[in-house]
C-alpha cells in the first residue's frame, strides 16, 4: 500500500456473521464506493478455552482448530453479504486473535480510518454485565471516529419473534 492510501484511511469493520455486523460491512462497502477507499473486514476470535485457559495449558492443535474455525466463519459471512460475489471495492479480510474490542480498535490504527460496527441486538442487564457490548466499548476508547449502524429491520422482527411476541407485533409495526 503505497503513502496516499494509508493517508487516505479506510473502512474496518467488526464481522461476526450476525445480521447486524453484514448491516455494517455493507454500509462501509457502500461508503468505500463512493470514498474510493479500502475495506478491511474483521473476525475477532478467541481460542476454544478462551485466553487464560489456553496461556495456561498452549495447545498448538487446539489454536490451529480455532483459527480455522474463525477463518471459515469470516469466508460464511461474507459470501452471505455479497452472495459470492465481488464486492465492487479493495476488500482485505483478517480473522485475528484476540477479543473483539480491544482487537477492533487495534486494527483501526491508521490516520482516517473508520471503525463500522453493527448496532448489536437488545440486551438485558444481566447479559450486559457477563458480555459487555463490543460496540460500547470500541465508541468509548477508539481513538479513530465509530459508526454504528443500526439493527436491519430483519433482525428486530426476529428478535421480536424470539422474545415470544410473534407475528402480530410485527404485523402491527410497534
Amino acid at each position: 500500500m503505497d503513502e496516499v492510501d494509508a493517508a487516505q484511511g479506510r473502512f474496518v469493520v467488526g464481522v461476526s456473521g450476525s445480521l447486524g455486523s453484514l448491516a455494517a460491512l455493507h454500509h462501509a462497502v457502500a461508503q468505500a464506493r463512493r470514498e474510493d477507499v479500502e475495506v478491511l473486514a474483521v473476525l475477532c476470535w478467541t481460542p476454544p478455552t478462551e485466553e487464560i485457559g489456553y496461556r495456561r495449558t498452549p495447545c498448538p492443535p487446539v489454536l490451529t482448530a480455532g483459527r480455522d474455525a474463525a477463518v471459515a466463519r469470516l469466508r460464511r459471512a461474507l459470501d452471505e453479504a455479497f452472495a459470492g460475489r465481488y464486492a465492487g471495492v479493495r476488500l482485505r479480510c483478517q480473522a485475528v486473535r484476540g477479543d473483539a474490542g480491544h482487537t477492533l480498535i487495534r486494527c483501526a490504527d491508521r490516520p482516517g480510518d473508520v471503525l463500522v460496527l453493527g448496532a448489536g441486538r437488545d440486551r438485558g442487564a444481566l447479559s450486559r454485565l457477563l458480555r459487555p457490548s463490543v460496540t460500547a466499548y470500541c465508541v468509548r476508547r477508539a481513538t479513530c471516529p465509530v459508526l454504528t449502524v443500526p439493527r436491519p429491520a430483519l433482525q428486530r422482527d426476529l428478535e421480536a419473534l424470539e422474545r415470544g411476541h410473534g407475528l402480530r407485533e410485527l404485523s402491527t409495526g410497534s
